[in-house]
């Protein structure tokens, strides 16, 4: 006899548990010529992160995995670590340090630098701690971060690399500009949401002396002096320097040859014809900013246009705007609309819903700017990336994102991968004074477009100019885009640009496992980065899985209030009750709706699991179960429920283990659950009570207890390792933890489909019976008679074979197999081909029963009429919220189903 707890407390024992693992060592791996390898790179959380359900959700998977393939006998490596974030902690910082009254210009770039790291030494592991607190078996002997020393080189190589190559290069381009942090942003960072803004009617004139003459209405000749240009940015009006319409726009024909005047700063505009024109967009003339606007900049470009920069790292206007110099760019939209209303140039203003870009970090809308910039350029890299997807060497689960994969990298535009921010690898590019400023290409912040001479890039700072030999260096001041780290972690985690022997064994990794927001920041550019700095791909599968919102389908947000904080559900219900739950209710790829009560389903697993064991262990024979189970049975002759149990667990075994291979980590969870709580506890261990002191009976139970839970180990690693460490050691389950056992062997001779479709045709009948019994009423002590009405066959003999467990299991005084017609007042159910009477004669009092089920009938339909009417009122239907409405014709279906089933019995009465 071994004793369990009365009740499972996962705060007794989950620390306690975890601390051993990290002990012993059990998360950690190294090169094994004698073990297939196994590997997984973590998507490095912020170091400015806490633990969000996301993450929950995407390092349980993580877990699950490793936690899965190291039973299977893989050399495991789950790599660890965390990312420096360049602008959100270079902002954490910021905002610590105006808590004191200082700005990280008035202390300089090494001092804020120094503070940062400081920074991380005390917060940056925080999130660390709380994936310790999921489960996760990461080899934190290992862990990285994308600003140590290795990375640090790794990202320096890679840059010097691809400058030598032809594909980084500094250019003068549109780019999205973050005016609060006062950097560039890539276009996968300036997030596009709707706006609601207003479309302003502003008229441009047309010069003096180039008016075309026009009779109006009333014969009287009148003078057409303006052009209305339609804008949603009429600040940027400042550097307006053309006005574009399309050739095929007969509205404008007359304008070819004339000059327009921009209102208020007098600045004359030429008039350019170009297809680019949207001629449906406002009144189908455009404004030209070549300095401010992606489509006026591509214009400028191809007509030889002024470029015209109107603002200010900060979205001020600068000395471009003349009198509006100073103002912020919204300040000085209404200023600017002021003045134009005060000039008759001012026609109307409508309202506009557009996509606007936003700071991924800080949400300010961005600021489309002509800044130098350094780029990479990715069609070169993006080819060899797409070929690997098209020909399966990586597959992405569920596939459909194979094609938003593609059809982005066949659109890839070039990365813009310099920042205007100090925290971060600083770009190693070095000027020489001397040189640079002989070659005439200074422009302010660094080289020119095509200005290379005074240009030294180096991993190392030179200490001198290789041309001149002056030691007036330089560094660019600008900083790497954080991702120009991330998108190296599948191999500088593992040593490159060494040839480690990390590298060499886990180099490509097996599984990625992210979500869809990242495809394009990192999973693309990490496949990108493997192929041309290791000439293979980083991984062989790409598992996207879907965001966590709540229960209305709303994402979750610290501003909508609706977050579920996970550290909170694992301090209320236990850390398998979140990770279980969280799994079960996840669709291989669709989003997660989530509640707290969703916990519940977890937590009352883990008890079932808790006392279904404690009940066993509390019954168990060691002497008895120390035995191999596979020669046990072949010299056993055992029952049909036996060899159903033993047919259920290996089926459900095999069909966990393709689940997991194939990433549906839900149809694993939920089959689990299936069979541990509705066939294993439900049905088996209640029909072993009446034999569980016979040897075979204790095996049984003991095997099935001990394999499940090297089977639910994955999904719930501490409940099961408590468990566990309470059997009695068998001769195959030898070791100290159950997270180094052998995944379970399916024994494919175990799997009887025709025990288990038997076995299926009991339990049906037995269920049958117990309903009969729940609906006439009629107490369990009360021992009743059933007969089952069958034809002669296979399954005559089955019911006769085991007309004992159906008796013990139903309650019954007696059960008859044959060939039977109905009696009076029974009750019936069917099953398959079989139909089973319960004889009601002496059970219930007829009449009285009529009455009640009568006066039954008449309240359910009163009822019903009720909520008919109210649920036809479409007045009732606007007014009320959704959960009321639905509630309602729930409750309405839950209605009709009760009145059928009273009207039957009714039926079934005869008096």
């Amino acid at each position: 006899m071994i004793e369990l707890a009365k009740t499972y407390d996962p705060h007794q024992v989950e620390d306690a548990i975890y601390k051993v693992w990290e002990e012993k060592g059990y998360f950690h791996a190294e090169p094994n010529p004698l073990k297939k390898p196994y590997s997984i790179v973590i998507p490095p959380p912020n170091i400015t992160g806490i633990l969000h359900m996301g993450h929950a959700l995407n390092n349980t998977i993580q877990d699950i995995l490793i936690r899965f393939k190291r039973m299977q006998g893989f050399e495991t490596e789950w790599m660890p670590g965390t990312d420096h974030a360049g602008i959100a902690t270079q902002n954490v910082v910021e905002r610590k340090l105006a808590k004191d009254g200082i700005k990280r210009q008035e202390i300089g770039r090494d001092k804020f630098v120094e503070e940062v790291w400081k920074w991380r030494e005390e917060y940056g592991s925080t999130i660390i701690r709380q994936l310790k607190k999921l489960g996760c078996s990461c080899d934190w002997q290992r862990i990285r971060f994308t600003m140590d020393e290795g990375l640090s080189d790794a990202v320096l190589e890679v840059f010097v690399r691809l400058y030598k190559k032809g594909l980084i290069y500094r250019g003068n381009y549109i780019i999205n500009w973050c005016p609060r942090c006062q950097t560039a942003l890539s276009d996968e960072e300036s997030q596009h949401k709707d706006v609601d803004g207003m479309l302003y009617y502003i008229k441009y004139p047309i010069k003096a002396g180039e008016r075309k003459k026009a009779k109006g209405s009333a014969g009287k000749t009148t003078e057409e002096d303006h052009v209305v240009i339609a804008t949603t940015r009429p600040e940027t009006m400042l550097g307006d320097v053309a006005v574009a319409v399309n050739p095929k726009d007969k509205r404008y024909k007359g304008l070819k040859g004339k000059s327009l005047i921009l209102p208020i700063l007098n600045r004359e505009l030429r008039v350019i014809f170009d297809s680019l024109v949207d001629m449906k967009f406002g009144t189908g003339a455009l404004k030209v900013t070549p300095a401010h606007d992606p489509v006026d900049f591509e214009l400028g470009l191809k007509y030889g246009l002024e470029q015209i920069n109107v603002m200010n790292d900060d979205a001020t206007i600068n000395a471009r705007g003349e009198d509006y110099e100073g103002m912020d760019r919204f300040e000085a939209r209404e200023a600017i609309l002021e003045d134009l209303k005060e000039r008759g140039l001012f026609i109307k203003a409508e309202p506009h819903r557009h996509a606007v870009g936003h700071c991924y970090r800080c949400h300010t809308m961005v600021e489309p700017r002509l800044c130098p910039q350094w780029f990479v350029k990715m069609k070169p890299l993006a080819k060899p990336a797409i070929d690997v997807v098209r020909k399966g060497r990586i597959k992405f689960y569920p596939a459909r994102w194979t094609k938003v994969y593609l059809d982005w990298m066949e659109n890839i535009r070039d990365w813009c991968i310099s920042r205007q921010i100090w925290w971060g690898h600083r770009i190693p590019v070095y000027y020489c004074k001397k040189c640079y400023k002989n070659s005439g290409a200074l422009d302010g912040r660094g080289p020119a477009i095509n200005g290379k001479e005074g240009i030294i890039v180096s991993k190392t700072r030179p200490q001198t100019c290789p041309t001149c030999g002056s030691a007036e260096i330089e560094q660019d001041p600008d900083v790497l885009d954080t991702w120009f780290s991330s998108w190296l972690w599948p191999f500088s985690t593992f040593g490159w640009p060494k040839e480690t022997p990390e590298l060499k064994y886990f180099y490509p990794t097996d599984s990625l496992v992210t979500a869809q927001e990242i495809i394009f920041f990192w999973v693309a550019r990490m496949i990108m980065a493997g192929l041309e700095f290791r000439g293979d791909i980083p991984f062989k599968s790409v598992y996207i899985h879907g965001t966590v919102r709540d229960i209305t389908g709303t994402k979750m947000s610290k501003s909508l209030g609706n977050i579920i904080d996970p550290l909170e559900m694992i301090s209320k219900y236990g850390t398998d009750a979140l990770r279980f739950s969280i799994i079960s209710i996840t669709a291989q790829g669709q989003d997660v709706f989530l509640s707290e009560s969703k916990f519940e389903l977890g937590r009352n697993f883990a008890n079932k699991i808790w006392n279904a064991s404690r009940f066993i262990l509390a019954n168990l024979k060691p002497e008895d179960v120390g035995v191999d189970l596979c020669a046990f049975f072949k010299k056993t002759e055992l029952t049909l429920p036996e060899r159903w149990i033993l047919s259920r667990f290996y089926s459900t075994l095999a069909y966990v283990g393709r689940c997991l291979d194939e990433f549906k980590f839900n149809e694993a969870a939920n089959s689990i659950y299936e069979f541990v709580w509705h066939e294993f506890c439900d049905w088996y261990i209640e029909i072993a009570k009446s034999t569980i002191s016979e040897k075979t009976s204790q095996i049984i139970l003991y095997k099935v207890l001990e394999k499940t839970l090297h089977m639910l180990h994955p999904f719930m690693p501490f409940i099961t390792e408590e468990i566990w460490q309470k059997l009695p050691r068998s001769v195959d389950a030898a070791g100290e933890s159950i997270m180094v056992q052998p995944w379970p062997h399916v024994q494919k001779e175990m799997i009887s489909r025709e025990a288990e479709r038997q076995m299926t045709l009991l339990t049906h009948i037995v269920t049958a019976v117990r309903n009969m019994r729940a609906f006439w009423s009629i107490e369990p002590k009360v021992r009743i008679e059933a007969m089952v009405n069958v034809q002669e066959g296979p399954d005559e003999k089955i019911l006769r074979d085991n007309s004992g467990f159906i008796k013990q299991m139903a309650r019954l005084a007696d059960f008859k197999v044959g060939r039977y017609a109905k009696p009076r007042n029974a009750a019936v159910a069917v099953v398959g081909s079989a139909e089973i009477y319960m004889p009601l004669e002496g059970l219930i009092d007829f009449q009285k029963e009529r009455a009640r089920l009568e006066k039954e009938v008449l309240r359910l339909e009163n009822e019903m009429k009720g909520l008919t009417s109210r649920l036809a009122d479409k007045s009732f239907l606007s007014k009320a919220p959704e959960d009321v409405v639905r509630k309602q014709r729930e409750r309405k279906d839950e209605l009709q189903m009760q009145l059928e089933k009273v009207r039957e019995n009714l039926k079934e009465i005869c008096v």
